[in-house]
Formats: structure tokens, C-alpha cells, sequence
């Protein structure tokens, strides 16, 4: 039977290294993965079902701010994440929160909080920084609209964000052309929008406010 496993997912090769000595000093009875882009994460949690927490970068390449916590969080709603930033601003972190995190993690912060955050975490709790921002209605409002949505259908929402056609997300995704238009009317229709123009506009309010 695998070992329970914690995943690091973080673009930057020296930060995730220094995460992973922590995780593995301080939860040794845990296995650690590493992945570098919101593509690895994906593929990772697919392969690996021993993963029990993910500690995610927010701008790692394929990510769209939110998106690959929304995704992780749609697709596997059962392993907790913690966001791990440069971006402390207090409306990122209550950001995460509503858009599902367990916990957010500064990248300033000492080794002990990343190993009382993981701690709290995995015991079923959270972990998160004080925050002076108030709790936003239109984040939580968007929270529960992107919530409808299938994995494969938030899929293909990213893809139109980036401008593709039908044919290049069937293309992009595997699928036939058929389905992406079922899934594109049933999208626009749970996100109550008249155009893709406006749903590529919804996922752009899911960046950061600046870069984390």
C-alpha cells in the first residue's frame, strides 16, 4: 500500500527544495512530490491517489491566479490545499479561503509556521495568517457559480480564456468537437453568460490583484 504522500507544487527550484526538507525533517512519515507547473499538479494527483496535501504556488506556469486551486479543489475535493505565496496581501489570502484553500502560507514565513500549517492541516483544520480584508459576496458569489462546473468542464472554461476555438480545444483536450460545443452551451448557461467573451473576462478576475 502506498505512503501517505504530501505534494509541492512551486516553479522555483530553490523554494521547493527548501519546502521539501522541512516536510521531510518534520513529517518524515509522509513521501514527497514535487511538481513545477499546474500541468504536473494535474497529471501528479492522477497518477499518485496516496496524496493527502498539496501546498501550491499560485503562479506557476498554466496557472491562472485561482484556477488550479478552483481545479484540484473541483476534480479532488477530498485533499486539502494550502496556497503558498510571495503575495501575503490580506484580499489574496481571503481570497483563497473562499475559493476552497485549507490554509495559505507566506513565502516569508519560518520554517516552524510551514510545518504548523501542514500540522494543522492534516490534523482536518486550517491555518491561515490574520487578515484585515473583508469577506468579498462577489468572490464568494463566483466561488459558487465556478463550483457547478465538471473538472472537464472548468477545463475547458481555462481553454476559452485563452482564445481558443472548438476545434483547438477538441484538439487541446482530446475530445471530439461535438462534446466541447455541449460542454461550452453548458458552461455559459451554469455561469449565466451571453458570450465567451464574458466567461474569459470571469476567469480573468481570478488573477491575483498583483503577482504573488
Amino acid at each position: 500500500m502506498p505512503h501517505p504522500t504530501l505534494l509541492v507544487a512551486d516553479d522555483h527550484p530553490l523554494f521547493r527544495a527548501a519546502v521539501l526538507h522541512v516536510l521531510r525533517e518534520r513529517f518524515a512519515q509522509y513521501q514527497t512530490l514535487e511538481a513545477a507547473s499546474a500541468m504536473t499538479v494535474s497529471s501528479t494527483l492522477q497518477v499518485h491517489p496516496e496524496v493527502e496535501l498539496v501546498l501550491l504556488d499560485l503562479t506557476m506556469p498554466g496557472a491562472r491566479g485561482f484556477s488550479t486551486l478552483l481545479h484540484v479543489r473541483g476534480e479532488y475535493p477530498e485533499i486539502p490545499v494550502v496556497i503558498i505565496s510571495s503575495n501575503d496581501h490580506p484580499r489574496i489570502i481571503r481570497r483563497a479561503q473562499q475559493f476552497g484553500a485549507a490554509g495559505f502560507i507566506p513565502k516569508s514565513a519560518p520554517a516552524e509556521d510551514i510545518a504548523a500549517a501542514v500540522a494543522a492541516v492534516l490534523d482536518g483544520g486550517s491555518w491561515f495568517p490574520p487578515m484585515a480584508a473583508e469577506r468579498s459576496e462577489a468572490d464568494a458569489e463566483l466561488a459558487a457559480r465556478l463550483a457547478q462546473l465538471t473538472p472537464q468542464q472548468f477545463r475547458v472554461l481555462l481553454c476559452i480564456a485563452d482564445g481558443l476555438l472548438n476545434k483547438q480545444i477538441a484538439h487541446e483536450l482530446g475530445l471530439a468537437e461535438n462534446t466541447v460545443k455541449v460542454h461550452v452551451t453548458a458552461i455559459l448557461k451554469k455561469l449565466a453568460c451571453y458570450s465567451r467573451t464574458q466567461a474569459a473576462v470571469l476567469v480573468k478576475s481570478l488573477e491575483n490583484d498583483r503577482e504573488a
